[in-house]
């Protein structure tokens, strides 16, 4: 199957004699050369994450390391964070558990710049805080917010390099209702910080927290509708929490939806980060969102209210799919042909493109000289705001190949897009 470039007219909306689109040949473009295109744009980020393999580190760092073990090494009772013990006797445990402490530390060590005992003060707090707020038993609790799992905060799936990824969006306390309901008083605001953070541990426990692991999240945070002034206080509380008992969790922070404000609210909330949290933000404005995500995870994986193919609850059955990525350039129309398709056979597929704002079709083409091309779904134009993919199923009568088009000759926008599909066969 491969997308070809055409200024071709739109597939007819009524059974015409089959008819291949004869594109000029200096518009053809090979569905390889769509996906070199898109990943050269998708794998453009400079931003570098922190290694945890001690050959990787320099020496200083190196030596910071071993000073926080003597340290802790003082300390008569036992010190675990995350389920991973950080002072175990002298030959209690293997050399595994080591690696996994050393993964701990250079986290709290990051945290401080190397300052040692700065990096062992901020330990220390955080198993106190961790032991006051029972942080361990957390996620075993029901907090009674059923109602706000997968919508304000939730982990759905991981990122290119296999970081799970967190999406948080505050834009349902709008709604007064809702508001008071969760933020009414202190006992409430409370109660949905316990259940932020049993949300963040479900996060950590997808680490491995091991030297050349996956050891951090990628936090995904929609900022439309958010009611900045009302959520400030909660907002606050979180960020306080997570950069003082979560140091360096997360390996990218990405803002959607950013709103004009955006500015003025950076401003509120920058004191309470450092600055190599600030080095971790990415930006998208509305009607960016979807190219900006695709950088960093796979179109399967993004949920489909912000552009992606993923719906509530597919990824409980394992991985998807892998959706094929391409590019469609501003002026351009793209054909997408499924070939090969048997006689009673069912296709079934999902489409989707960044920032829409242009027309679709689908029609059918019978293997046989003598049939007639069928239309499955008219052209139509899909507007910007769009917030569901193409889903759609034919089962054909006759050997042929199912034909896509996406038409974006009315915009001068690059845009990126992907696709899936799946055959089933008929039965004998």
């Amino acid at each position: 199957m491969s997308p070809t470039a055409t200024p071709s007219p739109a597939a007819a909306a009524v059974a015409a004699p089959k008819q291949q689109p004869p594109p000029p040949s200096s518009a053809k473009r090979s569905l390889m050369a769509s996906l070199m295109e898109a990943t050269a744009l998708l794998r453009s980020s400079s931003f570098k994450e922190d290694s945890y393999v001690a050959s990787a580190l320099p020496a200083s760092d190196l030596r910071a390391l071993a000073d926080l073990r003597a340290l802790l090494s003082t300390h008569p009772d036992p010190i675990s964070i995350w389920g991973v013990p950080l002072n175990p006797p002298p030959g209690a445990e293997a050399a595994e558990a080591d690696e996994r402490a050393d993964v701990v530390l250079l986290k709290f060590l990051r945290a401080r710049d190397f300052r040692v005992r700065d990096a062992h003060a901020m330990l220390l707090r955080c198993a106190a805080w961790r032991a006051e707020f029972r942080a361990d038993a957390v996620l075993d609790e029901d907090l009674g917010f059923k109602d706000l799992e997968g919508v304000v905060a939730y982990m759905h799936g991981w990122d290119r390099e296999g970081h799970p990824v967190c999406y948080n969006a505050y834009g349902v306390f709008k709604d007064r209702d809702m508001y008071d309901r969760v933020f009414g008083d202190g006992d409430r605001l409370a109660r949905f910080l316990r259940w932020r953070v049993q949300v963040m541990e479900r996060g950590v426990r997808a680490l491995q927290l091991r030297p050349g692991g996956v050891n951090a999240i990628i936090q995904v945070t929609d900022l439309k509708d958010m009611p900045k002034r009302e959520l400030r206080a909660a907002s606050n509380q979180i960020l306080s929490l997570f950069q003082d008992n979560y140091p360096e969790m997360v390996a990218r922070k990405v803002f959607i939806n950013v709103p004009w404000y955006f500015s003025v609210l950076f401003a509120m909330i920058s004191p309470f980060l450092t600055e190599r949290t600030k080095s971790k933000f990415v930006i998208a404005r509305e009607g960016n969102v979807a190219e900006t995500l695709f950088k960093f995870i796979r179109p399967e994986l993004v949920p489909v209210q912000y552009g992606g193919l993923s719906r509530a609850g597919e990824l409980e059955n394992g991985p998807p799919k892998p959706a094929s990525e391409f590019t469609i350039k501003g002026g351009e129309k793209v054909f997408l042909e499924i070939d090969g398709i048997e006689a009673g056979a069912t296709i079934t597929w999902d489409l989707v493109v960044g920032g829409w704002d242009l027309e679709y079709g689908a029609e059918y083409v019978p293997a046989a000289e003598d049939s007639y091309t069928l239309c499955v779904e008219r052209t139509r134009k899909v507007p910007a705001a769009a917030d569901e993919p193409v889903h759609n199923a034919f089962t054909a009568r006759e050997a042929g190949k199912m034909v896509l088009s996406i038409d974006n000759s009315g915009s001068r926008k690059r845009k990126v897009a992907a696709y899936r599909y799946f055959v089933r066969k008929p039965s004998a």
